[in-house]
């Protein structure tokens, strides 16, 4: 923040903090506004949805569920969180949806407590091929304390190699056999697994996060179909909601849903930012009109992206399969572990564009990764389209490849952006005039 807003001291007066929180704040909307957002898990919501976040529902609680509450005066909350419920039902074609859960991180937590007992094996892919941190001994996995396995993967397809992860899953019997990932291009081979994992009593989990727009929209898998039994999720990705998460299930068993509820509260939320919840239903509302035709643009988007890129001389992964099947395209810029990706993203930022550095396969080192990962979901939402990402590979490399000053490219940035100010795909469309940010 000292970047770009310069520096306090602890003899400042308490209003000076708060003045300068509220700077930060509308500097970050300008960095947005102007600039490129292209971090893969990161999203905007639509003014309708920010008005809900922003409504009185911020401070109040709702502990239990609709109806069965510990607190008086819910009865308003209550008709949104059931709305809600039905709603996630049927944009995922669910017999279960609990919407409780503050993010996909607390969704896995609050699954690997309904599901498995410390001690208990569990298999994922691991963070090296592209899983999420939750899915690792130093998050949810860990804090549950569980016996970790992971996947062999398949490099050149950016999968679990379907053999090896078949043979492992028999000799483990895993509890859960979790599946997704925070580096996510293409679907998983889940039926093939799923197989497996359920002939040796194994509970199978999708975790979703970065994907669930994708798979509501009908654009990339459909896991319940292919054997998930568990389906995690963030609501704020490729799902244009705001912060939050989601736990849906194809199991029809009461008992089974019930351990499910119990897991998110008490398990591992009181109260659980109500005013969250009712974006994520005004979300889910403005998915049901307009969600499939925004996930087939963002897939859209990305493979033009990484095609674009390749074009202008990037490393892009994946170039046997078309680059993506998500919103996410993964390039590498140097040596495993030296450090490139991050310089990379320094020096984007420095003209306007914000992704991430990343570990691709192969690198060890999580601050010093060789790659970037680079997703399209926002700019698709503001109405880009695949034209367009030809535009964005160039600045890309105007400043990676072709060495010119970062500033001066973010002029142009500048210039582009502004002629995408209107946010998509959401209700009341024509009445916004610009980023609510």
């Amino acid at each position: 923040m000292a970047e770009h807003m310069g520096s306090w001291t602890p003899d400042k007066k308490n209003t000076d903090f708060a003045d300068l929180v509220i700077s930060a704040t509308s500097a970050s909307g300008n960095l947005y506004r102007e600039g490129l957002g292209m971090i893969a898990s990161e999203n905007i919501v639509s003014p309708m949805v920010q008005k809900v976040v922003c409504s009185d529902l911020h401070g109040r609680y709702a502990e239990g569920l609709p109806y069965k509450r510990y607190y008086q005066g819910c009865g308003d909350f209550d008709t949104i969180e059931e709305l809600g419920i039905k709603l996630a039902k049927q944009v995922f074609n669910a017999p279960f949806a609990n919407i409780q859960s503050t993010s996909g991180t607390v969704s896995n937590i609050a699954t690997l407590k309904a599901l498995a007992n410390p001690g208990d094996s569990i298999t994922a892919v691991s963070t090296a091929d592209g899983g999420h941190i939750s899915h690792a001994r130093m998050g949810a996995v860990g804090l549950r304390d569980l016996n970790l396995s992971t996947y062999p993967w398949n490099e050149e397809r950016m999968e679990p190699d379907i053999d090896a992860s078949i043979d492992l899953i028999r000799e483990i019997s895993p509890k859960i056999a979790l599946f997704g990932q925070s580096v996510f291009l293409f679907p998983t081979p889940l039926k093939e697994l799923a197989d497996a994992a359920h002939e040796v009593g194994s509970t199978v989990v999708y975790d979703g996060a970065h994907v669930l727009g994708l798979i509501a929209g009908g654009c990339f898998q459909s896991p319940f179909e292919e054997g998930a039994d568990v389906m995690t999720g963030s609501s704020h990705k490729t799902f244009p909601g705001p912060q939050g998460g989601f736990i849906l299930s194809s199991s029809e068993d009461e008992k089974f849903q019930r351990r499910l509820n119990n897991a998110v509260f008490p398990g591992t939320c009181s109260s659980y930012h109500l005013h969250h919840v009712a974006g994520k239903v005004i979300a889910l509302a403005e998915f049901m009109e307009y969600g499939q035709e925004l996930s087939k643009n963002t897939v859209k988007n990305a493979q033009a992206f990484g095609a674009a890129l390749a074009a202008e001389g990037f490393d892009v992964l994946a170039e046997s399969r078309g680059y993506t099947a998500s919103h996410q395209v993964l390039t590498r810029h140097g040596e495993l572990d030296s450090g490139a990706g991050a310089k990379a993203a320094k020096l984007l930022e420095d003209a306007g564009i914000i992704t991430n550095m990343n570990m691709l396969p192969g690198d060890t080192k999580a601050m010093t990764p060789s790659g970037l990962r680079l997703g399209v979901q926002e700019l698709t939402r503001v109405g880009m389209g695949t034209d367009e990402m030809q535009d964005i590979a160039s600045f890309y490399s105007r400043v990676l490849l072709k060495g010119e000053d970062p500033a001066y490219v973010k002029n142009d940035v500048r210039e582009f952006k502004s002629n995408y100010q209107v946010i998509r795909y959401c209700f009341n469309e024509d009445e916004i005039s610009g980023y609510p940010l």
